[in-house]
């Protein structure tokens, strides 16, 4: 098993920013995939940023030019940089890694960001 353990969460208000990290018990250097999802109440979990081992990047719409994915494959970490949070932006979020060559896929446990306004 892979363990991904996120931190960064926490309340901020509205217009501030955010950093969530996520370390991998696993080497990362590799070919594999990773990324963040998170889940609002009431909502099922999408897709945020992912970032292949190369460095290119997918953002959902909603947080293009405000969110940033990034990560470090000799310390087994990715990252996202949240700014200018939008109420909406409030959820779990997720970190995930995807090992290509082994279709293994691995979840963090989540942690809370909440955005008041």
């Amino acid at each position: 098993q892979v363990q991904l353990v996120e931190s960064g969460g926490g309340l901020v208000q509205a217009g501030g920013s955010l950093r969530l990290s996520c370390a991998a018990s696993r080497s990362v250097a590799g070919s594999n995939n990773m990324g963040w999802y998170r889940r609002a109440p009431g909502k099922e979990l999408e897709l945020v940023a992912t970032i292949t081992f190369g460095g290119t990047t997918n953002y959902a719409d909603s947080v293009k030019g405000r969110f940033t994915i990034s990560r470090d494959n000799a310390k087994n970490t990715v990252s996202l940089q949240m700014n200018s949070l939008k109420p909406e932006d409030t959820a779990v979020y997720y970190c995930n890694v995807r090992y290509l060559r082994t279709s293994d896929n691995y979840w963090g446990q989540g942690t809370q960001v909440t955005v008041s306004s």
